[in-house]
């Protein structure tokens, strides 16, 4: 995103170490200046979309939303009203870089360049209550894993209703989801409003690429450790033939995993030190 303005510097004079070097800034009319691009047709047909979806929607790529870029909204929120604004959550998203980069990591085709038509998915923007938001994981059209979306957060109603939360889910599973759906293996976010109605949020590949929340891939590939184990500090109720798992005591508490997405790229990796050549360029301006 190109914000296009123009400011007159002035002239001002730098000195080096050794000699005094004089360095000059001014307008030039031979300098080319720099214009953001403009997609009128596009924006128009965008703006339309929005206003025709009540003029505030929750936008999304084809699989990922930026969920991680939240927080540089000047509403902290993901509602957008305007084409500039899903452009600042777009740029600002490592889920949405990773979905234009590498969109097909972990994963195996049979093609050897395979091609996709990147879309953008506007939705009418809905409050949503994150305690009635559980994730659901398909293997083999059988619903075997159920978690609580929002597990960062204990919510009593959820250890109150587990059952019948399940119960609810699994029924709606298999009347309007299972075998239905073109792959046999995938994961779907549902919302339970409080009359107990489940409403089809969206759908996502079976992999690491998608959160498995208060789940390991490990156990849902394998199917190890998912009939009756519980695990310490979460809740694990086996209601056949899934298993539904949520945060049971505010002790188990954690930060929000996107918390770490506000921080620049160059500070993650020189405290991780993933990238040798930050790490090294570091060390020599703490000897300096």
């Amino acid at each position: 995103l190109i914000f296009c303005f123009r400011e007159d510097p002035p002239s001002h004079a730098q000195e080096g170490s050794d000699d005094a070097e004089e360095i000059q800034w001014s307008d030039d009319e031979n300098t080319t200046t720099l214009k953001a691009p403009e997609f009128p047709e596009f924006t128009a047909k965008v703006q339309e979309a929005i206003s025709s979806l009540g003029g505030s929607v929750f936008p999304k790529l084809n699989w990922s939303a930026p969920r991680d870029a939240y927080w540089i909204a000047m509403n902290s929120s993901l509602k957008c009203k305007a084409l500039s604004d899903i452009f600042l959550l777009f740029k600002s998203s490592d889920f949405i870089t990773r979905d234009l980069t590498q969109p097909f990591i972990h994963c195996t085709d049979d093609s050897p360049d395979p091609s996709l038509d990147y879309e953008l998915v506007l939705r009418k923007w809905c409050e949503l209550i994150p305690g009635a938001e559980f994730r659901c994981f398909v293997k083999e059209n059988k619903l075997i894993g159920i978690s609580q979306r929002d597990y960062t957060q204990y919510y009593d109603h959820i250890s109150k209703q587990h059952e019948e939360i399940c119960r609810s889910i699994q029924e709606f599973f298999k009347k309007h989801i299972q075998y239905k759906f073109l792959d046999e293996d995938f994961v779907l976010d549902v919302y339970r409003d409080s009359r107990g109605k489940i409403w089809l949020i969206d759908f996502n590949p079976f992999g690491e690429v998608t959160d498995s929340l208060l789940f390991t891939w490990e156990e849902l590939t394998s199917g190890k450790n998912l009939k009756g184990d519980q695990g310490e500090g979460e809740a694990t109720e086996q209601v056949q033939p899934c298993v539904f798992r949520s945060t049971n005591s505010k002790v188990t508490v954690q930060p929000s995993p996107y918390l770490s997405y506000r921080l620049p790229k160059d500070f993650v990796d020189l405290s991780t030190g993933e990238d040798v050549h930050k790490l090294i360029d570091f060390l020599k301006l703490v000897r300096n």
